[in-house]
């Protein structure tokens, strides 16, 4: 009898458990399915866009973020009033993973509208229209060759690629191509999967150097990525025009709704010709990019002196990226900069505050950077250890710029009107803003009176959302 109670008390046990798993899983579904439209992105005030890792629609050119499709974003949050937060991927195949699990809001790329796609995701208004392209490499005495002998050494007909090698990414739009081109074919076009850490861009240069013969791309990136070649031809075209345009989720119709009313308001303006016309016109522009170690795409540096942010970084115990996103901030890595208050050198320091920590040559920008670290330093300890490391170091860019009197003001501010002295977004950062009104500089606990609190604001948020650009494209 004993026995058989312990049987029953297991058997009950066990059912618990089972049911237990079985709420915890479900509650997973249930976050994966959660709503997420435009009410919501607006009430988190951060719109989560995803593009692919690409020469134009996102990267860092001399430490500055830049793009197409990143300009493009930009101009609507600040339509919606919200941040932006972008996610940059290489393998497309995950693109509607991210999408469809609400670890993005939308994707930002310019994807080709298939009905397969169209599943998935639902498509906003075509923001470009272009064909599919043979990407291939001319002759290697073509400048002494005639047209007709150069043509005679090329594909010239899609006919002719049956039996030619073709290297493209599986579930891009060039390998659904190349699978229909053979259908319609009735033969055999070998084609090879490559990797898909490869961009576009990065397959076009592997055929001008001859590592490849052929490729496929959409005709906008060839002709711009033709510019920083003078081998390849791109004039053979295998596809009909195509739509290219963003994504969102198809439970996300407000989200959508809302972007396609401001595309169709934006698309005839002056200022998207000149945005299209600025990364897919601007060859020589292209050119003179692709050909920088500063460029995220094909460089492996933010700027000249990484390897001093590096150093410097480590007395500091900060992440590299984010002292060089500082000092872009500061001087745009530029070491001759002074400002008219005499600030100097890629850190702004003035002379006598770098004087307080020994006698440097503030010209020189190993030691411009060793007198700002130091300058760091001191900031940083005159804030309680047990604040939130992040907000810590909010802390203390914001006394690099304005000065801990100011900044220990609007922590007291923050403490007198509710709000937390030790957290830096939506406390201290909202009363350093209010110190420029005289119901809040002339308030008894303020002990350094008026300052242009805005300018705090934006020098640390500028700061933040650059680090988070450069932590996309350059490792720790």
């Amino acid at each position: 009898m004993r026995k058989l109670s312990y049987i029953l008390l297991l058997a009950i046990l066990v059912t618990i458990s089972g049911c237990h798993d079985h709420t915890s899983k479900h509650k997973a579904r249930k976050n994966i399915n959660d709503t997420i439209d435009l009410p919501q992105i607006l009430k988190r005030d951060t719109l989560v866009a995803l593009t692919a890792f690409s020469s134009t629609s996102y990267f860092i050119y001399k430490g500055q973020a830049m793009g197409y499709e990143y300009e493009l974003l930009k101009k609507f949050t600040e339509h919606l009033g919200v941040n932006l937060r972008m996610v940059v991927i290489r393998d497309m195949d995950s693109i509607f993973s991210y999408l469809n699990n609400n670890e993005v809001d939308l994707v930002a790329y310019a994807l080709t509208v298939t009905n397969s796609r169209k599943k998935e995701a639902a498509f906003t208004v075509p923001l470009q229209y272009t064909e599919q392209v043979l990407v291939q490499r001319l002759p290697d005495n073509w400048r002494n060759m005639t047209r007709d002998n150069i043509d005679k050494q090329l594909v010239t007909n899609v006919v002719d690629l049956i039996g030619k090698d073709v290297y493209v990414k599986r579930g891009s739009p060039y390998y659904s191509r190349l699978v229909n081109l053979m259908s319609e074919l009735g033969d055999t076009i070998n084609i090879h999967v490559v990797n898909q850490d490869f961009t576009t861009e990065e397959l076009i240069s592997k055929v001008a150097d001859g590592e490849i013969p052929y490729t496929v791309a959409d005709k906008t990136i060839a002709d711009l990525a033709n510019s920083g070649y003078d081998n390849l031809d791109t004039r053979l075209k295998i596809s009909f025009p195509q739509r290219l345009a963003w994504a969102t989720r198809k439970s996300s119709p407000k989200l959508i709704a809302e972007l396609n009313s401001w595309l169709e308001s934006i698309k005839n303006t002056s200022y998207y010709n000149i945005l299209y016309n600025k990364y897919y016109k601007n060859r020589s522009r292209y050119k003179q990019m692709a050909s920088s170690d500063f460029f995220s795409h094909s460089g492996t540096s933010i700027s000249p002196y990484d390897d001093l942010f590096k150093k410097a970084a480590k007395e500091l115990h900060w992440d590299w990226r984010l002292l060089a996103a500082q000092v872009y901030q500061e001087s745009r890595f530029d070491p001759w900069a002074e400002s008219w208050m005499g600030a100097v050198g890629l850190m702004q320091i003035m002379p006598e505050t770098a004087g307080m920590y020994g006698d440097y040559d503030l010209w020189e920008p190993d030691q411009n950077i060793e007198a700002g670290v130091q300058h760091l330093k001191w900031l940083y300890t005159i804030f309680d250890n047990d604040i939130d490391s992040m907000d810590h170091i909010k802390f203390t860019l914001a006394s690099y710029n304005v000065g801990p009197g100011h900044v220990g003001d609007a922590r007291k501010l923050a403490a007198k009107y509710g709000k937390d002295p030790n957290k830096w977004d939506d406390n201290v950062s909202e009363m350093i803003i209010l110190k420029s009104e005289k119901k809040y500089y002339t308030d008894p606990v303020v002990e350094h009176g008026y300052c242009r609190g805005i300018e705090t604001f934006n020098y640390v948020k500028s700061i933040m959302e650059r680090y988070e650009h450069y932590k996309q494209f350059f490792e720790k």
